[in-house]
């Protein structure tokens, strides 16, 4: 068909139209970010010990009966043992007063025969409350975490499909249903099994609404609103979402209501299925350009400027073209190589990103003003990223986060309990880094690999972030051994993928390549002598601009 942005441009780069749609599909990542992270509070272990049944035993041995145990290099009372009950109650019987007439570090030890007591100080109830994850089902919460981004993974495989055949505004309608019925059935999980299998559903769901909304605004939008579009508003709005979750739990400490009430937040986007237009773009490739028609029209009548009486040209016909795979990339060694480092950096920069946002319970101080700081530094890494990427080396920019990022989290374990604000201060600066490496790899990956290989790229580099992002709560449990393990971890991985980046080429002021003989060499291990690539204009027509480029790279990147 004839070129879509031509046939349109009498709407205008602007105007009512284009805004309207702008802020109402920017809404829907609203729902994403209320839903990515409940996990945070809905799964945090407040501070417990061996529950004591009421059994005869004197005021003194009812405070004595949980041992004493050496964490971090500090004395806490044990979470996990008591001693013997039978023993105690007999001490306890005779008249004994432990500490004076009998040594505790005698006494048999045992587990929580009779469950566990848990404080209220912070939360009503989690799941750890519910089913006693705690000690040696510690495992089971980090396994709910990772059954999320599983489902991101199996959401981002089937919704692209979805979407391609049954319509981009009807997948993101469908999928903020399925959220809903998936948040609201996993409020009322009798078991930790059902819990973790509508977290999957929650997760596919959620990854669904995001790549449909994001593709629907990126193919409805002008050129202009598409850049503001795919760089800050769904980034922003998401954002939104992300920092008025710990508000919401703040007010909500029993898990079961606020999972419930998060649920019905997506009832109020029921309204929206009357003003937000399906892609013109999308119809057309389905035949249906009476309808396409009809949207563009009805934007025409909004931004208040006159149709021409036929929009789009006739279909003109297309020649065959050859159809990418996986194996595409393993045929060249300098596509391996590009491809392999740009999966490590994927998977660090997720393992870092949902590692950082998954940990805020467990920082010191008020775990909801902590999750409320680590939504609000992105706000400011997504703003300057934006700017940045205008006029920066791509290369040099994500290796400098990268270390900013990975260099502070190694910090972190030489700072003394006694300046928590000072550690608190070094992780939202890592956060920081890790959002701005996160949104620059996008771009950058994206402006990487040639037309043809663009989506095969991207979709393995995507599938990565996944594997990266359900193995984040698994780093973060090894907190449980040693609360430095986790930042050494996340920050040795970030400093060596800031090492790989170096060996990627540069894509600033570069046009985007289309053929696999345009993509540019990677530099020392894998390249081969460098080659001078001219881009030929040929029936396309001239290459992109540098910020038509960017554009197009943002919107290829799901």
């Amino acid at each position: 068909m004839g070129d879509y942005d031509e046939d349109t441009a009498f709407l205008g780069q602007t105007g009512p139209f284009f805004w309207t749609t702008f802020f109402l599909l920017n809404t829907v990542f609203v729902s994403t970010g209320f839903n990515g992270l409940y996990i945070v509070f809905v799964g945090a272990a407040p501070k417990h010990h061996c529950l004591i049944p009421d059994v005869n035993l004197t005021e003194e041995w009812r405070n004595a009966i949980i041992p004493f145990t050496i964490v971090d290099g500090e004395e806490v009372q044990s979470q996990c043992s008591r001693y013997k009950l039978d023993l105690v109650v007999n001490l306890s019987t005779e008249g004994y007063v432990p500490g004076r007439d009998f040594n505790l570090t005698n006494l048999e030890q045992e587990g929580c025969l009779d469950g566990w007591n848990y404080s209220k100080d912070i939360y009503q109830s989690t799941i750890v409350t519910e089913w006693d994850l705690v000690c040696g089902n510690e495992w089971k919460v980090p396994f709910a975490s990772s059954t999320l981004f599983v489902g991101y993974l199996v959401g981002s495989l089937i919704s692209g499909q979805f979407s391609d055949r049954f319509g981009r505004k009807k997948v993101v309608f469908i999928s903020l249903a399925a959220q809903c019925l998936a948040v609201l059935l996993q409020s009322f999980s009798h078991s930790w099994r059902m819990f973790c299998i509508m977290f999957l559903f929650v997760g596919a769901s959620q990854i669904s609404i995001y790549i449909s909304a994001f593709v629907l605004g990126t193919e409805v939008l002008s050129k202009h609103m598409r850049v503001l579009f795919t760089t800050l508003g769904a980034f922003l709005f998401y954002c939104i979402g992300y920092m008025t979750l710990p508000w919401i739990a703040y007010g909500i400490r029993e898990w079961r209501t606020l999972l419930a009430v998060l649920s019905t937040t997506s009832v109020v986007y029921i309204p929206l299925w009357w003003f937000i237009p399906e892609s013109p773009r999308w119809l057309i490739t389905q035949g249906r350009v009476e309808e396409a028609e009809a949207i563009v029209r009805e934007a025409s009548r909004k931004n208040k400027v006159e149709a021409p009486p036929v929009i789009f040209k006739e279909l003109q016909a297309m020649s065959p073209s050859r159809t990418y795979t996986m194996l595409d990339i393993l045929k060249s060694k300098n596509i391996r190589c590009i491809t392999l480092m740009c999966l490590i950096l994927w998977m660090a920069i997720n393992i870092g990103y949902f590692g950082l946002s998954l940990n805020t319970s467990n920082l010191s101080g008020n775990p909801f003003m902590n999750c409320f700081l680590s939504a609000t530094t992105e706000v400011p890494a997504y703003i300057v990223s934006t700017w940045l990427l205008k006029k920066c080396p791509r290369r040099a920019l994500l290796s400098s986060f990268l270390v900013i990022g990975g260099g502070v989290l190694l910090l972190i374990q030489f700072i003394p309990d006694t300046l928590q604000h000072v550690a608190l201060a070094l992780e939202m600066t890592g956060k920081f880094g890790f959002t701005m490496a996160f949104s620059i790899v996008y771009i950058y990956t994206a402006e990487i690999y040639p037309t043809v290989l663009r989506n095969v790229g991207m979709g393995m580099c995507s599938s990565a972030a996944r594997i990266g992002s359900i193995t984040a709560p698994y780093v973060i449990y090894l907190g449980t051994y040693n609360k430095a393990l986790p930042y050494i971890l996340m920050g040795s991985l970030t400093i060596a993928s800031s090492v790989v980046n170096f060996f990627l080429p540069e894509t600033l002021h570069k046009d985007l390549p289309e053929r696999v003989e345009q993509m540019q060499e990677c530099q020392g291990m894998c390249g081969g002598p460098k080659k001078k690539i001219l881009v030929e204009n040929g029936a396309t027509g001239n290459p992109p601009t540098q910020h038509e480029a960017k554009s197009d790279a943002q919107t290829l990147t799901l």
